[in-house]
C-alpha cells in the first residue's frame, strides 16, 4: 500500500468538512460537481476530504466573498496551481549548478 502525504490523505467526512470550513454539505457537493474540489473516495464511495481540500474550500469562500462566480473561481484556482508549479520549477532551476 502506498502511503499518502498527510495533507492529501482524505480523512474528513463531508459533514465534518462542511462544519470545519463553515459551509453547507450541498455547497461542497456543488463545488465537486463544478470541478472546484475533488475529494477522495472510500471503496464504498463515501467522500473523504483532506487538509488540502479544506484549504481549497476556504479559498473558494474567499473568492465568493469577492464576488466571483464558480466559473471565475475555477479559473483563479487553475491559475494559482499553475503559478505555484512555475515558481517551483524556477526555484529548482535556480539551485542547479551551471
Amino acid at each position: 500500500m502506498v502511503s499518502e502525504q498527510p495533507r492529501t490523505r482524505g480523512v474528513y467526512a463531508i459533514s465534518v468538512a462542511a462544519e470545519i470550513v463553515g459551509m453547507g454539505q450541498q455547497n461542497l457537493r456543488l463545488y465537486e460537481r463544478n470541478g472546484l474540489v475533488e475529494p477522495g473516495r472510500t471503496d464504498g464511495g463515501t467522500r473523504r476530504y483532506s487538509e488540502n481540500d479544506l484549504t481549497t474550500l476556504r479559498r473558494i469562500a474567499e473568492l465568493l466573498a469577492l464576488g466571483l462566480n464558480l466559473s471565475g473561481i475555477r479559473l483563479v484556482l487553475a491559475l494559482e496551481i499553475e503559478n505555484t508549479a512555475l515558481k517551483t520549477e524556477l526555484s529548482h532551476r535556480a539551485r542547479r549548478p551551471t
